[in-house]
């Protein structure tokens, strides 16, 4: 191996492994069998939390969708927690029929302060035994509360699930479109491959199921933009499982217009951002210690970078070896993994879009695909500082 192989090697070798392990996943994301219910699984008490900022326009519909759900009345409650709110969320909240808990400490805003504050009086309190988290946009399918509980009563570690988040609007513009499709990719497809695997999920923020005993176990201490992610990692580091629910739903609303956007999409990489800066390096050693799948997976869930970033820099790695190829011959090892990276990524997303149910809508989508990720590109390069404030996107 000449220095130039060498080089490339080096060089190339994070890329390459970030898209052979996407193109890992993608082969395993079939199908997953739901869990059957348990035999006392109606009796169990469920409190859906509703985290909310300045949501007065829609809080009224997701507190309909909840109290929709296919669940006894009298094991089902609702919880509002209206945080730092400047309008009438909490009124319009408790005239829908939630119980709300109104926060006022603008030294301390976040999501990430919310949910602590409703899961400690929840658990102070005893009568809960689950709790889901509900973005106050968002509406969820009937069998919510079933596939959480159901999969709570599974053998083993789990004490947490997350339910596929979806698109609430996917056809506004071909930016929602575009989502429908990452969120399949992130959501769906990861999460089944996790699932076959039997390691743990990650958390999303909407949609997320809580055993009020695992609650108990790992206090809720994250208030990070990205706090699913971090309190996901102190689950599993504690030995707690994730589970991965496919049969039901949660759906938000995506942003169609590019300033809305642009918040959004800053929040959460630069959330994802600061938590790989924090916590890459310590997963790493923990996998090589545990060597165990879980945790070799929960580190790449924070190595491997969006996906925007990993074709970008796969992008720069394969113009190095053309540039190296006009100087010496191009080693066939190097075309050869090259050549196989890029058909990982585009398995990748082919299984996107399928698993997006947009279909021909969703392949015309694409052809937008190459400006979404210079757009996210030049975001993440000209992002400045961490932001842990709570910033409400506007809604459509």
């Amino acid at each position: 191996m000449t220095w130039a192989d060498g080089l490339l090697l080096i060089i190339g070798l994070p890329v390459l492994g970030a898209a052979f392990y996407l193109g890992v996943l993608t082969l395993l994301s079939g199908r997953v069998a739901a869990p059957a219910p348990g035999a006392n699984a109606l009796a169990t008490r469920v409190t859906f939390v509703v985290p909310a900022h300045d949501e007065a326009a829609g809080i009224a519909a997701t507190i309909n969708s909840l109290a929709a759900v296919d669940w006894p009345a009298e094991a089902l409650r609702i919880l509002v927690l209206a945080d730092n709110c400047s309008d009438d969320t909490a009124a319009r909240a408790r005239a829908a029929g939630a119980r709300v808990i109104e926060r006022d400490d603008p030294a301390h805003r976040g999501k990430g302060y919310a949910l602590a504050l409703a899961f400690t009086t929840l658990i102070n309190e005893g009568w809960s035994e689950a709790v889901i988290v509900v973005d106050a946009d968002s509406v969820v399918s009937t069998n919510i509360v079933s596939a959480v509980v159901a999969h709570l009563a599974r053998p083993g570690h789990w004490g947490a699930v997350q339910v596929f988040y979806g698109v609430r609007n996917p056809l506004a513009s071909w930016r929602t479109q575009l989502m429908t499709i990452a969120l399949a990719i992130f959501h769906r497809l990861r999460g089944r491959a996790r699932a076959r695997l039997g390691v743990s999920t990650k958390l999303n923020g909407n949609g997320m199921g809580f055993a009020v005993a695992a609650l108990r176990a790992v206090p809720y201490q994250a208030f990070s933009i990205a706090e699913d992610l971090e309190y996901g990692i102190a689950l599993v580091r504690a030995g707690i499982g994730i589970a991965y629910a496919d049969e039901a739903s949660i759906s938000a609303e995506m942003v169609s217009q590019a300033d809305r956007a642009v918040s959004q999409r800053d929040r959460w990489d630069g959330g994802r951002a600061t938590l790989r800066r924090t916590y890459a390096v310590p997963l790493v050693k923990e996998a090589v210690r545990a060597r165990t799948l879980e945790r070799f997976d929960l580190a790449m869930e924070v190595l491997v970078p969006p996906l925007s970033a990993v074709v970008a820099l796969l992008g720069l790695w394969s113009v190095a070896v053309a540039v190296v190829a006009f100087w010496v011959a191009v080693p066939l090892w190097a075309l050869s993994l090259g050549a196989l990276a890029w058909t990982c990524l585009l398995m990748h997303v082919m299984r996107g879009v399928v698993l997006s149910g947009l279909g021909p809508v969703g392949w015309r989508a694409l052809a937008f695909a190459p400006f979404y990720v210079a757009w996210a590109l030049l975001l993440r390069l000209r992002r400045r500082g961490t932001r842990t404030a709570w910033v409400r996107t506007g809604r459509e």
